[in-house]
């Protein structure tokens, strides 16, 4: 835990990465990974391809186990509740379901046993489209949707999963620069407004400074975690990108 600039109340450690290092293929690929993710804190990792981002993610939500160190969840949190976005493939792209049925597919985890979904489940649903402003698109085919609804209608069923964590994965690759910056600000407002803890990897790094609150750099090991504050003057940020 620790305590906020007031001094007076302790934030919860959702995340804590105690040197934990992960490999693929019995090869390890990040090391070193030493860090903690607090509630509402907005983390944005970053660095160059083959980093070892990817793998880290997997590492978080629970799909791949540290060779050494451990990663912690706050007993608080489970894996079930953290709400995911994933980097979709083309095949993705083309699924054919409506809006809502793709949306409400975020509370799977919810229901246990059920085997169907509630009317919670259905009035949560109904709340996160209203929330992304995709209500109108309500029954309209998944596949027919720009790439910028579609990432709203992800975020959104990333949203039914969970009302802690989102862990989201270049969610504005390959979107225009209007769009992007509407997502980008739309996740700063469910940080900001809902209290979300976000975890993004992103290739951004400008969009990373002006948004997030901690920045993670990798490159097969953690180079640099901190405020994205201290990052701006750190040794990292001049080396790798010329400062920001």
């Amino acid at each position: 835990m620790r305590h906020n600039l007031k001094g007076d109340i302790e934030e919860m450690n959702l995340i804590r990465c105690n040197h934990a290092a992960l490999a693929y293929e019995n090869k390890i690929v990040i090391s070193d990974l030493d860090f903690e993710v607090n509630e509402s804190d907005y983390l944005c990792i970053v660095g160059e391809n083959g980093s070892g981002k990817s793998t880290l993610m997997k590492g978080l939500l629970g799909l791949k186990e540290p060779v050494s160190g451990e990663i912690v969840l706050s007993a608080e949190l489970t894996r079930k509740e953290i709400g995911y976005l994933p980097q979709q493939t083309e095949v993705q792209k083309d699924f054919p379901a409506s809006v809502y049925e793709v949306v409400l597919s975020g509370r799977l985890n919810s229901c246990g046993l059920r085997p169907f979904f509630n009317l919670t489940d259905r009035k949560i649903a109904q709340k996160n489209m209203e929330k992304l402003g995709i209500s109108d698109l309500k029954k309209k085919c998944y596949r027919e949707l720009s790439g910028g609804q579609q990432q709203r209608v992800l975020l959104a069923r990333a949203l039914c999963a969970t009302k802690k964590l989102l862990i989201l994965d270049e969610p504005v690759s390959g979107l225009d620069p209007i769009v992007t910056n509407e997502l980008y600000q739309l996740i700063d407002k469910i940080n900001k407004e809902e209290k979300i803890t976000i975890i993004m990897v992103s290739h951004d790094i400008q969009s990373a400074v002006k948004y997030a609150s901690h920045i993670l750099h990798l490159k097969g090991k953690q180079l640099y975690f901190g405020t994205k504050e201290k990052y701006r003057s750190s040794e990292m940020a001049n080396l790798f990108l010329g400062g920001v």
